[in-house]
């Protein structure tokens, strides 16, 4: 038979079964909707930013910076030496900058929060005399003057609800400087001032004061002298400041690039950022992909079931194999491409949405960037995924003999034809279990990868096996939840174990998900007791002092120490440095006796640090191969070599880090005020004081730092436990949309049953069954199969996800949690679900005319 006949049959298929391409379409369009969305974000942000960014060291052409990013600066000496050789070196315009982190307070006192964006303090120069004046312009008011005067970009001026004369405080995140006052005289249009991003810009010889400018300044910016390229003059400088390193015997101290370099390194770094953010997005479209093929592959199933009378008949009439097959994928192809088109429509308008919200938070947005990109990896995307799932459906349709298929009522193949695959499907998971037993016998990325692998294995086993799996798991289920339902709920598992292939793959839409929602539950309900257990096992302290987010300057410990109920104080100061050519922090205790604050676990040596002593955790030690007495080199950011000597071994201890140093050795490491932050303060109270008395004394002591927050234990470890729970809301919530895929693929599924079991209906609404009882088959039959598919993702999920945490324990998980009511909810879920998903097609099949339906 001709090829466009095929076609058109086809095509009149498609367009008498409207409410089956609907739905089936649906299915495609979630899938690629996301893949749609994260392109179109992702491309529209990076543009944004690259407009921004283009402004960005516009008028510099070689800028100076240190080569670390947690260094303090660049020496004022090199500042001096650079405008001493300003000649020879051919630069025309020489300009310093002083910055540090700092936070500034809202109208109401607190500090304002900028949802981890920078909150950078710096000197202001006026834009027409600055070498980068990045599109800066001063809007309202007037310059800062004098000391104690400050500007401030437009957007943060806004969310601190302060404006030109208000008066306000700014605290510092290093050094040892305690909060200032200070009075707005002027606000900034600064297009780099995104997402939160904070810039307040104090009088020169202020903001010199504060940034430790009489030692370090944040960056040099210079143009080039006439005749004298960028590359001439970067090619100079770098010959000049890093000599020991273009001669290959060091590393570089100082960063020298071209402005295009600065604008194109901030470009990557955001890119990258951007990149990670893309194939996250990706991945979970990808989940729903997955999850839509089963819907696909059992809707197509249903379909060739359902028309094999008609395939026959054209098989009769001299439609070959192959005219068969291409017409059900061609019906695929026309499926694909609307729910490509569509799912690009939609994509467009979720990125549109997303881009709502971020510009709401800060974020710059230009406009929808809808590239060819997006719309080709639409469209792909979809036409791929549903013809691969047609692709069996296809051929299993070409394979069914003429005559055969005129005898068959709707049928498809039967629980008959499953021993190989369930065979195969075996053998798959116990391969799978043989690598989750390599994997808990193993650590680290071995482990990781091993149970990586079993997952694959025993998910696949589980698609394999799922079928066969389901006439006793979905039959006993039945038995249970019959009981209150006499013979409708005996008839709703007839039903559902009638065709054990159907009711697999529509249970293992749902099943997919929920692997992944128990294995991230798993993760995050262990991390949360492990984080509970190390805070009750080391915490002595009555209170801790944090700033969350932010730094804090080390003022805040000698303002904690000064609390007159406050028996033990301990600060923990914290900076940046080099061991053995790798970048690590270092920490060092200020004040009483850390033994009185927290649990250190001292397994040997002693505690006492002394002026060079290091205190170092039992794995560090082992790794390093340090015993009592080993010496060991730590390299400040300015190049200092401070040796120290172990004087005792602790238990690994999160709270402690690797390794604590005496304080002499951390001043050595530390030459710049700068350089140093506070990153908590733990606090015990004197005998017989009440806690509310010394929180209430703690919190007016640390209230001028702004990001200072004092916490109970219970608070303290609710800090940490609520970042988890937010980022597993987050996972939660992008993993509903194969939940949302996996409903629909209940209704549609359900949606095609009625349709072919249409006379069936007929003949027991003739026979008496009244339409409340019609529903509420239709509705248990969804609830029996969401249930087993459920059950499978529970136990898969926990499966895979005990195995991953015990792996884990070599990066410090030593406690595995079963995350009972995130198991609860999801079986009770599930049942939810099933009736959701049955709503419409129950109201269907209720409305069958029996006589109708009889004589079709």
């Amino acid at each position: 038979m001709r090829t466009p006949v095929m076609a058109k049959v086809s095509l009149r298929s498609l367009a008498a079964h409207k409410i089956r391409l609907i739905l089936t379409v649906f299915s495609v369009v979630l899938g690629t909707s996301f893949v749609a969305a994260a392109v179109v974000f992702t491309a529209t942000v990076q543009s944004s930013f690259d407009n921004i960014f283009d402004n960005v060291a516009r008028g510099v052409d070689v800028q100076v910076s240190a080569a670390q990013a947690q260094s303090p600066g660049v020496p004022v000496e090199v500042v001096d030496q650079l405008r001493e050789q300003r000649g020879q070196l051919g630069i025309d315009k020489l300009q310093v900058d002083f910055s540090g982190p700092v936070t500034i307070a809202t109208a109401d006192g607190s500090g304002l929060q900028t949802g981890g964006a920078p909150s950078i303090g710096s000197s202001y120069i006026p834009p027409d005399q600055a070498v980068d004046a990045a599109g800066m312009k001063l809007v309202a008011g007037r310059a800062p003057t004098a000391p104690f005067e400050v500007v401030l970009n437009q957007s943060a001026a806004q969310k601190a609800q302060l404006t030109v004369g208000s008066k306000t405080v700014v605290a510092l995140g290093t050094g040892t400087s305690r909060p200032i006052g200070v009075t707005v005289v002027g606000l900034l249009d600064m297009p780099a001032a995104t997402g939160g991003f904070v810039n307040v810009q104090f009088e020169r010889a202020q903001a010199e004061q504060l940034f430790g400018g009489d030692e370090f300044v944040s960056a040099i910016d210079m143009t080039a002298a006439p005749g004298v390229s960028d590359t001439q003059l970067r090619d100079r400088l770098d010959a000049m400041l890093n000599a020991e390193a273009v001669a290959g015997k060091g590393e570089a101290l100082y960063q020298v690039r071209t402005g295009e370099q600065v604008r194109e390194d901030q470009k990557d770094q955001i890119g990258t950022v951007l990149t990670v953010l893309r194939y996250v997005l990706l991945a979970f479209a990808a989940i729903g992909l997955i999850v839509g093929t089963f819907i696909i592959y059992n809707t197509f199933s249903m379909i060739v079931a359902q028309r094999n009378r008609e395939l026959a008949l054209l098989r009769a009439i001299g439609a070959s194999r192959p005219n068969i097959s291409r017409s059900v994928l061609l019906e695929a192809l026309v499926v694909g491409i609307l729910g490509g088109a569509i799912g690009l429509g939609l994509g467009v308008g979720i990125a549109a949405l997303m881009l709502v919200y971020t510009s709401g938070q800060g974020l710059p947005s230009a406009g929808l960037q809808v590239g060819v990109g997006a719309v080709l990896s639409a469209v792909f995307v979809g036409v791929i995924v549903t013809l691969l799932s047609a692709w069996f459906p296809a051929q299993r349709a070409a394979r069914v003999p003429p005559v055969e298929a005129m005898r068959m009522s709707s049928a498809e193949p039967g629980a008959g034809s499953l021993r190989t695959r369930t065979i195969i499907g075996g053998l798959l998971a116990l391969a799978g279990i043989g690598l989750l037993a390599g994997g808990v016998a193993t650590q680290g990325v071995p482990a990781l990868l091993l149970i990586g692998g079993a997952a694959v294995l025993i998910i696949v086993a589980v698609v394999l096996a799922a079928p066969a799996l389901s006439q006793p798991v979905v039959g006993g289920i039945g038995r249970v939840l019959q009981i209150p339902f006499a013979t409708v709920g005996k008839l709703a598992r007839t039903n559902a174990i009638r065709n054990p292939r159907r009711s697999a793959a529509t249970a293992f839409a749902l099943t997919i998900g929920l692997i992944l929602v128990v294995v991230i539950g798993t993760i995050g309900a262990s991390f949360k007791t492990m984080i509970d257990a190390e805070i009750d096992q080391n915490l002595r302290a009555d209170f801790v002092v944090s700033g969350g987010q932010a730094p804090m300057s080390s003022a805040v410990g000698e303002a904690v120490a000064q609390v007159p109920d406050a028996q033990t104080t301990v600060s923990f100061d914290m900076a940046f440095v080099t061991l053995d050519g790798e970048r690590t922090a270092v920490s060092t205790p200020v004040g009483g006796a850390m033994s009185e604050v927290m649990n250190i676990g001292l397994v040997d040596g002693v505690e006492q640090l002394g002026p060079d002593g290091m205190l170092v955790s039992e794995k560090i030690a082992a790794d390093h191969g340090w015993t009592l007495g080993s010496r060991a080199v730590f390299v400040s950011t300015t190049g200092v070599e401070v040796p120290v000597t172990v004087t005792g071994l602790f238990v690994d201890n999160p709270a402690l880090g690797d390794w604590l140093v005496g304080n002499q050795a951390f001043d050595r490491l530390t030459p710049s005020q700068a350089a140093r932050m506070t990153f908590v303060v733990l606090v015990k109270g004197k005998p017989g004081v009440s806690e509310s008395a010394l929180r209430e004394q703690l919190e007016e002591a640390v209230k001028p730092f702004l990001t200072a927050q004092v916490q109970d234990s219970q608070q303290f470890k609710n800090s940490f436990t609520s970042i988890i729970d937010s980022i597993m809301a987050t996972l939660y919530a992008l993993l509903g949309l194969a939940l949302v895929i996996a409903i629909l693929g209940i209704i549609n599924t359900l949606a095609l049953s009625v349709v072919e079991r249409r006379q069936e209906i007929g003949m027991l609404r003739a026979i008496g069954m009244s339409r409340p009882q019609l529903r509420r088959t239709i509705y248990l039959e969804s609830v029996y199969i969401a249930i087993f598919g459920a059950l499978l993702g529970v136990i898969v999920g926990l499966a895979l996800g005990l195995p991953l945490v015990h792996a884990l324990r070599h990066w410090g998980f030593d406690v595995i949690t079963v995350p009972w009511p995130l198991i609860g909810i999801t079986l009770a879920g599930s049942a939810v679900v099933g009736v959701v998903a049955a709503l419409w097609p129950a109201v269907s099949a209720a409305r069958t005319k029996p006589l109708e339906a009889i004589t079709e």
